[in-house]
């Protein structure tokens, strides 16, 4: 999956939306405190189990819901669960935010804020939970998951905070797992901002092990995340995940854990110019993490006779 660019004008409402959940908390430090916010705004979270249904439904029913759908059929909640194989929900109703119980809890942080970031947004509830065809559609429930994701980054990373220490450093493997300590947030999200922060044609990719993909690997499809920054996408918008996880079989390992090894490595333009790119990856035990960072166009070799 390649990660989505909101337009101008609607990030520029989220963004001003979270300074506003920022200034009310003081413009904190990292790492960003999320119970803070949610007492901020008096937001409820509660805890589902997904990994058993039985528990999942008694939850539901227990709750007391609001609004004429849901009062005539509670499990409604439980349906779209199931329907979006959700690990977090929330209900503008009641301003409470569902959890999965079973999600790691570095999972449960994203999961948090990416709820958060919907109950941000007053133009979601219109469509929360409806069954009509409209808000039902995959069209329309991606761009409502594109826009509480840019939320929940950018109150994790905390806006400019996060820019700031990625403008002081050189990019790098490295630098994303400090900066994931210092805002407390996986590593994966955070090669994630870096890639999107950066003004220079860089990508991520989050896959499986390159040399010990799983029962569920789909060569045609490699990469559970693609994430490129502006400036490659508009340069190397005909590059794709293939070619980018064949590179990755050119330099990485079998090691269980840890670094998997680098590389330079050239990829081609939408120009038909070719241009070094270092590659490195990282297995967490869980996914492969590959930072992609290019170096300069190919230098040209002369032959003399």
């Amino acid at each position: 999956m390649r990660n989505v660019y909101l337009s101008d004008r609607t990030a520029a409402d989220i963004d001003a939306r979270v300074a506003r959940v920022l200034k009310g908390l003081g413009n904190p430090r990292p790492p960003l405190r999320l119970e803070l916010v949610r007492d901020l705004h008096r937001l409820d979270r509660k805890f589902f189990s997904s990994g058993d249904p039985s528990a999942a439904q008694e939850f539901v029913h227990k709750m007391k819901m609001a609004g004429k759908q849901l009062a005539l059929r509670p499990a409604l909640i439980w349906d779209v669960i199931k329907k979006w194989d959700l690990r977090a929900l929330y209900l503008h109703d009641r301003k409470r935010i569902l959890i999965d119980a079973n999600l790691p809890e570095i999972k449960q942080r994203w999961g948090e804020a990416h709820e958060i970031g919907h109950s941000l947004m007053d133009w979601h509830e219109v469509l929360a939970l409806g069954d009509d065809q409209q808000s039902l559609s995959p069209s329309c429930h991606a761009k409502l998951e594109a826009e509480a994701n840019y939320a929940a980054a950018r109150l994790l990373f905390l806006q400019d905070h996060f820019v700031e220490e990625l403008r002081d450093t050189e990019p790098s493997l490295v630098l994303v797992r400090d900066l994931s300590k210092t805002f407390g947030n996986s590593m994966t999200t955070t090669l994630w901002c870096v890639v999107e922060n950066m003004g220079i044609p860089a990508f991520g990719v989050v896959c499986d092990h390159p040399r010990r993909p799983g029962e569920k690997f789909d060569a045609a499809a490699p990469c559970r995340y693609f994430i490129r920054s502006r400036t490659f996408e508009r340069q190397f918008g005909n590059l794709g995940e293939v070619q980018v996880f064949a590179a990755l079989l050119t330099y990485c390992g079998y090691q269980g854990g840890g670094p998997l090894g680098s590389n330079e490595v050239v990829f081609r333009d939408d120009n038909g110019v070719d241009h070094v790119f270092f590659l490195e990856t990282f297995y967490n035990s869980h996914d492969a993490l590959t930072f992609g960072l290019r170096r300069g166009p190919r230098p040209k070799v002369v032959t003399v006779a």
